[in-house]
């Protein structure tokens, strides 16, 4: 790593990592509306109430914290930081997405984006992290990039080459790989992840019932959005945050730190599965509420 960022990672191991999650935090109210047109990314208006408003002080209302979760998840992988995010009084989006290629994916997104008024945080969970790398270029809008367990890709780099640049994955022999019609009536393929290789593979720190109703409920992705070329990233130019999982089996952690490191991101080790949002919410919130400190 370089000098630069030697200084911004950080470690939880065992207890440490017991007291940030169950950290606790004061909380007031936010409320919001969801809407969708024709052709529109559903996403939501959230709308900040005077309390959210005279709790940011001088540095005006709190940033929304936008979520794009990965492959072979929904929005409800994001519960538990949802929850503790709104107690602290962010505005927050769980963003649906669609798992069909990074280009199109991040164009959805900036549709929700450009929904949302005033500034963001992007956070991206595996494969999310190569959509808001595309998502937030030339967004001055978005103040942090907070990237969990996820790809921060380079131009010219695809998921699936990342993956493979350091030994660890043991993704490929779990996978289920089904043949669908695209709407153009090409054939292609969706990636599901082996209901009975689910916890092992993805969520081995979740308890077992949470991670049977993940793995009934996952969310295919396209083979092909693995293999799509990155165009654009926009950690070179916004402050980048990330949580590093070391027990993780579809991202090697050699994998996490070599581009986390490459961002010059502020880094946080935690010592657990891919699914850390789900096994670990409080240390994500922490790393995303760091971000948004930072950049007020």
């Amino acid at each position: 790593m370089n000098s630069k960022g030697a200084g911004k990672r950080r470690v939880l191991t065992g207890a440490a990592a017991a007291v940030v999650a169950g950290a606790a935090f004061g909380a007031f109210a936010l409320t919001g509306t969801a809407s969708a047109g024709p052709g529109s990314v559903t996403g939501a208006t959230v709308d900040v109430t005077a309390d959210a408003i005279s709790q940011g002080g001088k540095h005006g209302p709190k940033p929304t914290i936008v979520l794009e979760h990965g492959a072979f998840a929904d929005s409800s992988s994001w519960n538990g930081v949802i929850s503790r995010l709104r107690t602290d009084g962010y505005p927050v989006v769980a963003a649906a997405n669609p798992l069909r290629g990074p280009h199109d994916d991040a164009t959805s997104l900036r549709g929700l984006l450009d929904h949302i008024k005033g500034p963001k945080i992007l956070v991206g969970h595996s494969y999310g992290g190569s959509v808001i790398s595309e998502a937030a270029a030339d967004r001055p809008d978005v103040k942090a990039l907070v990237y969990v367990a996820a790809f921060l890709p380079a131009p010219g780099e695809t998921a699936l080459e990342l993956t493979n640049k350091y030994p660890g994955s043991t993704l490929p022999g779990t996978l289920d790989p089904v043949t669908v019609t695209n709407p153009d009536g090409t054939k292609g393929t969706d990636l599901y992840i082996q209901q009975d290789k689910f916890r092992h593979q993805f969520a081995a720190d979740v308890p077992r019932n949470e991670a049977a109703l993940a793995a009934a409920g996952q969310r295919p992705i396209a083979q092909a959005a693995l293999e799509e070329k990155a165009t654009v990233a926009a950690w070179k130019t916004i402050p980048s945050w990330a949580v590093v999982t070391t027990q993780d089996l579809n991202i090697p952690v050699a994998a996490q730190r070599f581009m986390a490191e490459r961002a010059d991101a502020h880094i946080t080790e935690v010592a657990a599965s891919h699914s850390v949002a789900v096994s670990r919410p409080g240390i994500v919130t922490r790393v995303i509420e760091d971000a948004a400190r930072a950049t007020r």
